[in-house]
């Protein structure tokens, strides 16, 4: 093998040909590509079914296959994927109680496409929360016999991106509860500019979910608000990081209030917010 196909063979494993974008839920509908996905966060409690619909915002038919995979939440906040030989008998359990149909759906352009999902507790499940993540990503298409020949004279590579939506499917047995705090709170440098960063922490056995409000003492309304954050309860804190713009700093600078608030969809409560002063 010549070194410049050795070279070619590392820079083909490095990027692992496929591209992928995986959208963090966080809103009652997300798109990846051309594929918009609703909603982008379940909840099964008992033996009660759901649908997730898919549709295609696209202007050519595409093709979508659907699976079950685990993620588990880091102290970062990042979701990261767990292999089969990681899996531990809750995520396992989580794994088998899922049952969900079609795997695979062909779209033209704005067609919508329903995707039953159910679940199945074994008798004498124990009380928890157990949590999949079901991913819908786009199936590429086949080159031709013709474009593949093509390449072959003229040694060329063509990377595809294949876009996916995941989104949480958690199921919750039992009477279940949770609580939360905030601590922390500072300016710190971010991937992008400054960031109000703070640790949210969780103690119970259900993850939390809401939104963030950061709210200026003797104004109305919030100054940075963030839909979608959730601790999961493989986790007891996170790190959370709210990128501010820089024509913001000046007016976090002062008494301040950070505040979590459940989704309105499930009564918009207060969950647990924080007093301070930034300087």
């Amino acid at each position: 093998m010549t070194r410049s196909l050795k070279r070619l063979n590392k820079i083909i494993a490095g990027l692992g040909v496929v591209l992928s974008i995986l959208m963090i839920p966080g809103q009652a509908a997300q798109a990846a590509g051309d594929l918009l996905v609703a909603p982008t966060r379940i909840i099964l409690d008992g033996q009660r079914g759901t649908e997730v619909i898919l549709n295609n915002i696209g202007s050519e038919t595409a093709t979508y296959r659907i699976s079950l995979e685990l993620r588990r939440m880091t102290a970062e906040g990042r979701l990261v994927e767990v292999g089969p030989e990681e899996e531990n008998e809750l995520e396992q359990a989580a794994k088998e109680m899922i049952r969900y149909a079609p795997r695979r759906v062909t779209l033209p352009p704005n067609q919508p496409q329903a995707i039953r999902l159910g679940v199945r507790a074994p008798q004498g499940l124990a009380d928890g929360e157990y949590r999949v993540h079901l991913l819908f990503r786009a199936v590429p298409e086949a080159i031709s016999v013709t474009e593949q020949e093509t390449q072959k004279e003229g040694f060329s590579i063509a990377l595809t991106p294949i876009y996916g939506v995941t989104i949480p499917v958690i199921i919750r047995q039992g009477k279940l509860n949770a609580t939360a705090a905030i601590a922390n709170a500072r300016m710190e440098p971010g991937e992008e500019g400054p960031a109000l960063a703070f640790d949210l922490s969780r103690t119970g056995d259900r993850s939390t979910y809401g939104e963030i409000r950061v709210v200026k003492h003797g104004q109305a309304e919030p100054i940075l608000m963030v839909r979608g954050i959730a601790v999961y309860p493989e986790i007891a804190s996170r790190k959370v990081s709210l990128p501010v713009p820089p024509e913001m700093v000046a007016q976090l600078k002062g008494p301040l209030s950070i505040e979590y608030y459940e989704p309105e969809n499930v009564g918009g409560g207060l969950i647990t917010k924080t007093e301070l002063v930034l300087r």
